[in-house]
């Protein structure tokens, strides 16, 4: 199995981690539109136009499957891709809703969704979430959290802040939904800020979870081989992935 991973920028790196860490693929190539982000601003055309352009740029590579790791991607153009896609393509929202209804057997339980502007007004976790009955869904867009992501400011005083900014006037919830790739490089400081009661629902291995009730994979890979692309600095992409998704030395 050969599978394209798509984001905005660096974010969806912490879907890779997810998928190698389950062995699922023999080859990931990763695409990530780093002149182009943050995705969280634009309007739905553009994103479209941006989602469309990488499914071309994916037809390089005969792959048996796309992964949208970018949630506001699968939020505006899932169904787009699809119509020109030569594999099946996949994206996290839905992915996302069904590990949370896996998570919480309250209907009632408090929901939290922390996303980008653009995948908050889309309402597609709304939607997603309010047809398998839940009735308790508050959503936050959080977009600071993607610079300081990028930034690689994972704690400390700053993400203290900008908790305090989003999250101070709200109830406890029973579980946060990671709305953008980005947040669970935060999700340790997100933990220790709602406590420990409260699950964190991963984009990751909540895709990882969907595949393997969609698909039967009958071999483990221990040593996936791996590309990583992107439209601005690639070099720099690269070196991220080395620090982020391994412990040791990996040939790139």
């Amino acid at each position: 199995m050969k599978v394209g991973v798509y984001d905005s920028g660096i974010g969806g790196l912490t879907v890779v981690k997810s998928l190698l860490e389950h062995r699922l693929f023999e080859e990931i190539i990763y695409y990530g539109d780093t002149a182009r982000v943050p995705y969280g601003i634009k309007d739905k055309n553009t994103i479209i136009r941006y989602a469309l352009e990488t499914v071309e740029f994916f037809k390089n590579f005969e792959l048996d499957l796309i992964i949208v790791a970018c949630n506001t991607v699968s939020a505006y153009a899932l169904s787009e891709m699809r119509e020109i896609s030569k594999c099946p393509v996949y994206g996290v929202v839905k992915a996302g809703v069904m590990a949370t209804a896996n998570a919480l057997q309250n209907k009632e339980a408090n929901i939290l969704v922390l996303a980008t502007k653009a995948t908050i007004n889309s309402k597609a976790y709304n939607d997603e979430l309010e047809s398998l009955k839940f009735t308790n869904i508050q959503t936050k867009a959080t977009g600071l959290f993607v610079p300081l992501v990028e930034e690689e400011i994972f704690d400390g005083a700053i993400v203290d802040a900008s908790f305090e900014h989003y999250f101070k006037s709200l109830h406890t919830p029973d579980a946060v939904i990671l709305g953008c790739t980005h947040f669970p490089l935060i999700s340790p400081a997100l933990q220790k800020y709602f406590g420990e009661n409260t699950k964190l629902i991963h984009s990751g291995d909540a895709i990882v979870e969907y595949l393997e009730k969609v698909f039967t994979f009958d071999k483990k890979f221990r040593n996936p081989k791996m590309k990583f692309f992107a439209s601005e600095n690639p070099d720099a992409l690269k070196a991220i992935a080395k620090k982020w998704l391994t412990k040791r030395n990996r040939s790139f």
